[in-house]
Order: structure tokens, then C-alpha cells, then sequence
């Protein structure tokens, strides 16, 4: 029989997989409904009712926003009195098994060449767990669909590109065009190795898009100068909001990674 503590981090993980996927976080919506009253193109501000109306119905059938429930991405915090255990990373994944049923989810994990699907949305590196110290034990889900995740990149600039990054975050929005959905939300992950810069990029992510400092705002700017808009039928607003987060990386390295969210930014946290 699943011991208390099994059963306490499956029930958060459901629960926290439940309520990302049916309703957005009010900063999300905040952003939405401002970039919506600043927009005057017609064609865009009925997107913008569409996203509305959407989010609306989710809410009252509490049913997912999206079909596309994406792959389970989880940030576990752990306080010193909770161990890290394989009792832990179990719990988180029939959290999100059971989050397959109840919500539902669609079953989107799948082996990646012989493409045979789960069912569950579990598998190997699934669900996407990462495990940090902190003072609350607590989880949050971030539900990643796939249209903005294959628009994500990572660049292995020089040291001496810092001023290229904002044109680099550009690019890669103006190649995703109308796919992810936009607008978009973007996270970039500066410095750290190959591997981490995309961490950054994606925890980027979980972070509140109400507010951006002037590096965030510049790069903001410079995706909106393109004009792509909602959906892609052109608009003020191709990004809602850019976020960045840093580390430290090798004298000899600066590697830029995007990870692109579309509109429906889906994340929720919720403490044991």
C-alpha cells in the first residue's frame, strides 16, 4: 500500500496538473486582455475574443484549454526535512498518471523512434522532473505543448555577441512565425553549458509576465517590430512578454538558448 507521503505528492501533482491545464494564471490573462485593448487591427482583436471565449468555456466545463495538454514538466522544492528519494520521483509520475484520467490529458509521451505512445504520459525522462532546495515543499507544473516547443533554439554565440543576443531571440521568433501559436511568451536562458542554458530558458518560463526589465523589454520590442500577431494574421503583439534568466558560463562561451510558450502559458503551484 502507497505509504502517506506517496500518496500526498501524487494528490498535488494531479491537482496541480488539473488546475494549470483549465485555467490560466491572472498575469497571463492580465497581459492578454492589455494587449487586446491596445490592439486596433479587427482581424487581431477577434483572436484575441477567440482566446477569450476559449478560457471562458474552459472554465465553466472545467475542461483543458487546450488539446494539446503538452508533456508534464514538474519543479519539485524541497525542504531540508523532506528526503530525496525514489519514493518521490514515483509519486510525481502517478501524479501525472492519474492527471492522464482525471482531467484528462491527451496522451502525448511517446518513444522517440519507434513513436509507440505510453499512454499515460510517462516514459523514459518522463515526466520532466527537477528537484531544488528551498524552505516550503511544494510543486509546480508547467504543461509544455509541442507547436512552440519546435520552435525552441539554442545558439552557441561568441563572448564577444552579447549585443547580438536581442537579434538572435528575434530570429528565432520570426522563423516560428505563426506555429506557436503567438503571441508568444519567451524564455531565454543565457550563460551556464549546452545543456543548461535550455533549463534556464524553460525556467524562464515560470516566472511572472506582468513586469520585464529593460533587457527583457528591448527584446520584447524587437519580436513585437515584426508584426506576426495574433495567430500569426498580424497585430502590435507577437510576444507578450519576454523572460531572462542567467548563469555563469566559461570566459570562452555565451550560449543563448529561446524556449518559446505560446498565448497559453499554463503553470500552477501548489504547496504540501
Amino acid at each position: 500500500m502507497p505509504s502517506p507521503f506517496f500518496e500526498t505528492v501524487a494528490a498535488a501533482v494531479e491537482s496541480a496538473i488539473h488546475d494549470a491545464e483549465t485555467e490560466l494564471p491572472a498575469d497571463v490573462v492580465s497581459v492578454l486582455q492589455t494587449a487586446y485593448a491596445n490592439e486596433t487591427s479587427s482581424v487581431a482583436r477577434g483572436e484575441y475574443e477567440n482566446i477569450f471565449a476559449n478560457l471562458k468555456i474552459a472554465k465553466e466545463r472545467d475542461v483543458p484549454i487546450c488539446q494539446d495538454t503538452g508533456l508534464i514538466v514538474l519543479y519539485i522544492t524541497l525542504p531540508p526535512e523532506i528526503p530525496y528519494s525514489a519514493e518521490l520521483f514515483e509519486a510525481a509520475e502517478e501524479g501525472v498518471r492519474r492527471a492522464t484520467v482525471s482531467v484528462p490529458l491527451r496522451p502525448n509521451a511517446v518513444n522517440p523512434l519507434s513513436r509507440k505512445n505510453s499512454g499515460d504520459n510517462c516514459g523514459e525522462g518522463m515526466p520532466a522532473i527537477h528537484i531544488r532546495p528551498g524552505e516550503k515543499f511544494s510543486v509546480t507544473v508547467l504543461p509544455k505543448g509541442a507547436g512552440s516547443e519546435n520552435m525552441s533554439q539554442i545558439k552557441m554565440m561568441l563572448p564577444s555577441e552579447v549585443d547580438k543576443i536581442p537579434e538572435f531571440v528575434a530570429d528565432v521568433a520570426r522563423t516560428a512565425g505563426s506555429r506557436p501559436c503567438p503571441p508568444i511568451i519567451v524564455g531565454v536562458g543565457i550563460g551556464g553549458t549546452f545543456d543548461t542554458a535550455p533549463a534556464l530558458a524553460k525556467e524562464a518560463l515560470l516566472e511572472p509576465i506582468d513586469q520585464m526589465d529593460d533587457f527583457e523589454q528591448e527584446i520584447c520590442d524587437r519580436i513585437n517590430e515584426l508584426g506576426i500577431g495574433p495567430m500569426g494574421l498580424g497585430g502590435k503583439t507577437t510576444a507578450l512578454a519576454v523572460k531572462v534568466k542567467r548563469g555563469a558560463c566559461h570566459t570562452a562561451s555565451l550560449p543563448v538558448a529561446v524556449n518559446i510558450q505560446c498565448w497559453c502559458c499554463r503553470r500552477r503551484t501548489v504547496e504540501l
